[in-house]
């Protein structure tokens, strides 16, 4: 599998956005398709370490069905913000389910003179990604949530600039494309 990319600006988003495109809501290629897939990610995204990588040999027969599942909810529902709509109830259940399941796997440490909230199973993705779901959802941050103005893109991210006027997922990618359509249509 060739590389992700991490334009999203929460790791919740760039896991929405394993996908190459989204064309009338719909996956134009998927890129979790295997299990090595899911862990390539998650080295990815610096949720594995090397020695982690090395200690995931086996995942459960449904793995890549529950990530999908997962992450589709997540988007229709981050997508519904993001439109100024009601997210859908059974999508906000399947996002409740793994950020619930992510909750009941966190313990609170005291360490430092401080209590902190830690992961029973470091390397979890799910529970990773879940954490981070549910920091965005109840965060400022939500309010900044934009789908990529590309017309087959549909990713997501956290829109961070001083103006909020970012419109691509990544500037390389779906602006450029943007750019050099309107260079044609005006020389055409």
């Amino acid at each position: 599998m060739a590389g992700f990319k991490f334009v999203g600006g929460a790791l919740c988003l760039d896991f929405v956005n394993t996908v190459s495109g989204r064309k009338r809501g719909r996956v134009a290629k998927d890129k979790i398709n295997t299990c090595e897939d899911l862990t390539a990610w998650a080295a990815q995204a610096g949720l594995l370490s090397s020695s982690n990588r090395r200690r995931i040999t086996r995942w459960p027969a449904d793995a890549v069905e529950r990530a999908r599942a997962f992450r589709e909810a997540l988007y229709r529902v981050l997508l519904a913000i993001a439109q100024e709509r009601r997210p859908r109830a059974p999508d906000v259940r399947t996002v409740e389910g793994e950020i619930s399941a992510a909750r009941a796997a966190e313990r609170l440490v005291y360490s430092g003179r401080r209590f902190q909230w830690v992961r029973e199973s470091a390397g979890d993705i799910f529970q990773a990604v879940a954490a981070s779901a549910a920091e965005l959802l109840t965060s400022d941050d939500l309010l900044r949530l934009r789908r990529c103005g590309g017309p087959d893109c549909g990713w997501l991210f956290l829109d961070t600039t001083r103006n909020r006027s970012r419109r691509w997922c990544d500037m390389k990618d779906c602006g450029n494309l943007a750019k050099v359509r309107r260079y044609r249509q005006r020389h055409t």
